[in-house]
């Protein structure tokens, strides 16, 4: 670890340790920007940023109010300062909609504000087992009237279009009129990023006393987004309320007046009800209405109580039990439940850097998702994955497009991306990243390995293989400066501090890694699915030459080796730049991608994140043990970091080598990244692709989970100052649930019928008549 890290680590919790809660004990200013992060809910369809109900007393920049649809966005013109042919003409970027959260409270004429008045007790929690955001104030005005106000939110996981907002309040020492203004704002623009700032407009909106709706329209890409709103009046509520209405061009609201008797509580109801569409001709308000009306028949209760369902099993397969750290313990259950809110699940769109709770990277997707995010979903519910898998197969006609743009064959998916079109205008940090095809084929793998899923495979995953395969035969060459081995040269790996570098040993090796399953599938699907086959094969052109092709050249791609170092070199060039100590770095120069021009940079053999590493692992069956500790000890000292994605690749390399201090402070710079803001920009968004990366440090680095060839294998271990921890992975068709303590670990069967796998060297078959064992460590 930096020290530059260890020092931003040395900080206090911001939030007290709770096993199942995060909670904001005090309203503070200087924390707003964070919380509205640490406090966003969503469902994968839509996200909600943590903002409070009523108008934001603070300054414009601590705050970034935001509600977002995965995959609705604006596009513009991307401006370059100097031109070059086939650049992207045209970026994505997910776009700030209607805020319908607004809920301003009154006593009399005096609206409830924060910072005036007296706050007598105030607490906000995140309810990670029952998946519901909580507020409680006790407020005081400035003429010495006390109310209590309780606030419950949630965005339905078991309804994808609904959000929905209990609001209670008590007049505590005072009886008169209260008055509840909910709205639905459609003035909206986007905080960052965009430079129309009115790329949104309202083109239709109706309002009755108690409903309504509002329809928004995106300029540039006609995507029309309904939202409609019903208010539920609960109980004795009804006899004093009296409801008013406004609306505007593009603002609807509701007053909800009481006549309130001291110490009665009152309670109103908000159910939203959220459509989207892009079909020209489709208007999505129908979809909405009829999603609001559903939910406001169930109740607000029954919302709540289907919550707490869906999470009892969301629990039930991903939950990391940890004793003996509470820190910890409340950061895998907070990163879960975002990694939750975080994945589209229709095919359609896929899991953002940021999640949706925040604009920052532009609601892209990025090869993160299938390596660090895939995962977690593929050993705990494959069906996500399998999803996040079919965003990728149905854009296939814009990443064969974007191969065209390349002058290459097949696919080349996008760095970033959300309809599937490359939105990045930096080739240098986008583009030349080629291996984002074999990481979308290592995901692709993983999940067929893992849940057997042939019919997958067969009409989705081939094609994929196939085309991305294409892509690195007419990108690579026979060189015959190297020893006429087959190449791929102006490339990048992982880390985005070497780009445009030749044969990058992580592009090399995964390439072959492509290029070899795609020809086993071949195989496999032309043997036992020949009509599959045959239809595919004639829809794409491919040959039994094509393939024989790909298996001789998988044959002789270059992987690379120096004899000398006895190491793997990060590419061609890497072990001949500059030398330069990263800790003797000034702290303020870092990070370096913010601080350093890039060619100063590219200068020195400095990393940003895990390259080699990250080969190590995802490839480890082909380096020995004693390989991998010399690649270590050379890049670790090297490597500054700079991405969240790195602490966590190299916290598990360190664990398998046996490296158990640094391996445990990299898994702790990743495991509570955000709740407490190490690096002091969680206000942005989450990190859901370092939140992925927390998992797999406890699985595969601290259990020594592996997956080889569809073999299963754990060498786990305890870190130092933990009792035990508990994690359940599914595995063809299975489930096991995993359990370290000291100096045992007990495997046992959950579900299935048999699952077989390796504790070291010992084969342990787990079956109806043997669901459980213990072995030593």
């Amino acid at each position: 670890m930096r020290n530059y890290h260890a020092r931003k680590m040395d900080k206090e919790a911001i939030y007290p340790y709770q096993a199942w809660k995060i909670t904001e004990e005090e309203f503070l200013l200087e924390n707003n920007h964070h919380n509205e992060a640490i406090f966003a809910l969503g469902n994968g369809y839509m996200g909600l940023r943590g903002t409070v109900e009523e108008d934001y007393p603070g300054s414009e920049k601590t705050t970034t109010p935001g509600f977002y649809i995965n995959g609705v966005y604006a596009s513009e013109e991307i401006i370059y300062g100097e031109e070059a042919p086939n650049l992207p003409q045209n970026g994505q970027t997910m776009i700030n909609l209607a805020d319908w959260s607004e809920m301003n409270l009154y006593i009399n004429e005096e609206k409830l504000n924060l910072l005036k008045g007296k706050i007598l007790d105030y607490k906000r929690e995140l309810d990670l087992k029952q998946g519901l955001l909580k507020r409680h104030i006790l407020w005081e005005d400035r003429q010495g009237r006390k109310i209590e106000i309780n606030i419950t939110r949630l965005i339905s996981l078991s309804r994808e279009h609904i959000g929905a907002i209990r609001y209670q309040f008590k007049a505590v020492n005072f009886s008169g009129k209260i008055s509840l203004n909910s709205a639905i704002n459609g003035d909206v623009s986007n905080h960052h990023h965009l430079r129309n700032k009115k790329a949104l407009e309202v083109i239709e909106s109706e309002v009755d006393t108690k409903s309504g709706y509002l329809l928004h329209n995106v300029k540039s890409t006609k995507f029309k987004i309904a939202y409609v709103v019903e208010h539920l009046i609960v109980g004795q509520t009804k006899e004093k309320c009296e409801s008013k209405k406004r609306s505007s061009e593009n603002r609807i609201d509701w007053i909800f007046e009481i006549s309130a008797s001291q110490g009665e509580k009152y309670t109103i109801d908000k159910i939203v009800g959220v459509n989207h569409s892009q079909e020209k001709g489709e208007n999505p308000l129908s979809d909405a209405r009829a999603s609001a009306a559903r939910a406001s028949i169930s109740g607000f209760e029954n919302l709540i109580e289907e919550q707490a369902e869906f999470m009892t099993g969301y629990w039930q397969d991903v939950d990391v039990k940890i004793e003996g750290d509470d820190a910890l313990q409340q950061a895998f259950r907070f990163n879960a439940f975002h990694i939750l809110q975080a994945a589209g699940k229709d095919g359609q769109t896929s899991v953002a850097a940021k999640g949706i709770s925040g604009e920052y990277y532009e609601g892209h997707y990025f090869w993160d998702t299938e390596s660090y995010v895939l995962p977690f979903y593929a050993f705990q519910r494959p069906e996500v994955a399998r999803n996040l898998l079919l965003f990728r197969y149905n854009t296939l006609a814009q990443a064969r497009e974007n191969a065209k743009r390349m002058k290459l064959d097949g696919v080349l998916f996008p760095w970033r991306t959300i309809n599937g079109e490359e939105a990045s205008g930096f080739f240098m940090g986008s583009t030349v990243q080629y291996h984002i095809n074999a990481d979308i084929a290592y995901a692709l793998n993983l999940y067929y390995q893992v849940s057997r899923d042939q019919e997958f495979m067969e009409n989705y995953g081939l094609e994929i293989l196939i085309e991305t395969a294409r892509m690195w035969l007419s990108l690579g060459s026979y060189i015959p400066m190297k020893d006429n081995k087959f190449c791929f040269n102006t490339v990048c790996g992982p880390d985005e501090y070497k780009p445009g570098v030749d044969n990058n040993a992580y592009t090399n090796y995964m390439a072959k890694f492509n290029l070899d399953i795609t020809v086993k599938m071949a195989e496999i699907i032309k043997k036992e699915a020949p009509e599959k086959y045959n239809r595919l094969s004639e829809r794409i052109d491919l040959t039994d030459n094509e393939i024989a092709n790909m298996k001789e050249i998988k044959e002789d791609i270059y992987l690379p080796y120096n004899e000398k170092l006895e190491i793997t070199p990060q590419d061609d060039s890497f072990l001949y730049k500059n030398p330069i100590e990263v800790d003797n770095i000034p702290e303020e120069e870092l990070p370096l991608v913010k601080n350093w021009h890039p060619l100063i940079i590219w200068r020195y053999q400095v990393i940003k994140q895990a390259d080699v590493m990250l080969l190590m692992l995802q490839l480890g069956n082909q380096f020995s043990q004693d390989l991998k500790i010399r690649n270590y000890d050379y890049y670790e000292p090297k490597t500054t970091h700079d991405s969240s994605l790195s602490p966590a690749i190299y916290s598990i390399i360190a664990s398998e080598i046996g490296y158990k201090n640094q391996a445990y402070n990299y898994f702790m710079q990743t495991a509570r990244l955000d709740l407490d803001d190490y690096n002091e920009n969680a206000y942005q968004g989450v990190h859901t692709a370092c939140m992925g990366g927390t998992w797999l440090s406890l699985v595969q680095g601290f259990g020594g989970m592996r997956m080889f060839n569809g073999n299963l294998y754990f060498h786990p271990h305890l870190p130092d100052g933990w009792d035990s921890y508990q994690f359940r992975l599914r595995f063809k068709g299975s489930q096991i649930e995993v359990t370290i303590k000291e100096n045992i670990v007990k495997y046992m069967l959950i579900s299935g019928d048999k699952v077989e796998f390796k504790h070291y060297d010992q084969v342990i078959v787990l079956e109806e008549s043997h669901l459980a064992e213990e072995v030593q460590i």
